[in-house]
């Protein structure tokens, strides 16, 4: 029974669950809109939208508290680059909107193996 257990395997172990999420959540910050299975897509679509919090949250906050944020950013995504974006452009444009920041389209299913495919974008601010 997985009675109380949150998350998604993937098919992978820990290490390459961690990578995968962190890649995916890079690209879509990158491109602001990926194509993927669904559920890939649900596995990152939690963690981006709460670096988006994150970032968002942090623009009200002190020095410190900014600070804070962008290594708590740069943690989980690993990109100096990325983390700029996220802090710099992505966040503002959420300033007035209180969660949602994600959309997920469905596509038709993926002709190899017929797996679910979506396309996980950034909803306009």
């Amino acid at each position: 029974m997985r009675h109380g257990v949150a998350g998604y395997k993937l098919g992978r172990s820990a290490g390459q669950r961690n990578a995968l999420r962190r890649t995916m959540i890079n690209q879509l910050f990158m491109h602001e809109r990926i194509k993927t299975t669904r559920a890939k897509a649900l596995a990152i679509r939690g963690d981006a939208e709460k670096l988006i919090t994150l970032a968002r949250n942090s623009a009200k906050g002190s020095d410190i508290d900014k600070v804070n944020a962008r290594r708590l950013a740069a943690a989980r995504l690993g990109n100096p680059e990325m983390v700029r974006k996220l802090f710099d452009d992505i966040a503002p444009r959420y300033e007035n909107r209180n969660g949602g920041y994600t959309r997920m389209l469905k596509l038709a299913p993926r002709l190899g193996d017929a797996a679910e495919m979506v396309l996980l974008e950034l909803v306009e601010g």
